[in-house]
């Protein structure tokens, strides 16, 4: 089901993230997917958001401010871990895009830096999600891969990041990418094509590997974020005349049986 009015409008909400609590939605906001990235930078509108929900009610969203006043940055791609605030930004200062970590002060996001070259240029990761272990999952057409974009891990050793490492179970030579791993660690979530359209897949931790994913949400959905009870929050992308022309955020909650 889609989310209310106090997130999903008529424009794009996009690349969602729920904290482990279910209570806090980050995602990505821009009023028309019609206008290029280069316009959407000065809009003043386009960029991360979060709403926060009090007994069962998602509050209207706010925009998140990463960038200091009177400077540009278009920033994306949102995922939390601990007090890290994880995004990818177009801004001044950089050429092309870059990943940035800021910091928690309070109810606000302070101390955003630079997360390195070494991940952008060396490593080529593109989306990524920070697992409970500390591991990082992201998707990247770098070499070695099965074809096309692949999901790969990264761990820190003595404060830096490693190499990625392929996830073989998870690949095929078509396109897999953005993860995300339960917080308990026994899910693995992604995205695959399937039958011609982005679609959800799901595999669960088989001793110390991945079984084989199974399809879960089919037909132009996106980028699954959970939160700690398992509820599956995605986006919904929807298309005319083989065009983008909405993005909306859908839950589906978990039934115990």
């Amino acid at each position: 089901m889609p989310l209310g009015p106090a997130i999903n409008t008529a424009g794009a909400e996009d690349s969602p993230f729920i904290t482990p609590d279910g209570d806090t939605l980050y995602f990505w906001f821009t009023p028309d997917v019609s206008v290029p990235a280069n316009k959407q930078l000065f809009d003043g509108v386009t960029g991360i958001w979060v709403s926060r929900r009090t007994r069962g009610v998602w509050a209207k969203a706010e925009r998140v401010l990463l960038q200091a006043p009177g400077k540009l940055a278009l920033d994306g791609a949102p995922t939390v871990r601990d007090n890290a605030l994880w995004f990818v930004s177009a801004r001044e200062g950089y050429e092309g895009i870059h990943h940035f970590v800021a910091r928690r002060k309070g109810d606000r996001w302070v101390d955003w830096e630079h997360a390195g070259d070494r991940l952008c240029r060396e490593f080529q990761v593109g989306e990524l999600h920070i697992a409970k272990d500390g591991t990082m999952y992201c998707h990247s057409s770098r070499p070695g891969g099965r074809g096309g974009l692949d999901i790969w891990s990264l761990r820190k050793e003595a404060g830096e990041w490693q190499p990625p490492v392929n996830v073989t179970a998870l690949n095929t030579d078509g396109d897999e990418g953005w993860p995300f791993v339960s917080e308990d660690g026994r899910e693995f979530w992604f995205l695959r094509n399937h039958e011609g359209s982005p679609a959800l897949f799901r595999s669960k931790r088989a001793g110390s590997s991945w079984s084989k994913p199974e399809l879960i949400v089919s037909r132009f959905a996106g980028e699954p974020t959970l939160d700690r009870a398992g509820n599956l929050y995605f986006v919904h992308h929807y298309y005319r005349d083989s065009k983008m022309i909405e993005a909306d955020i859908y839950f589906a909650p978990r039934i115990r049986r």
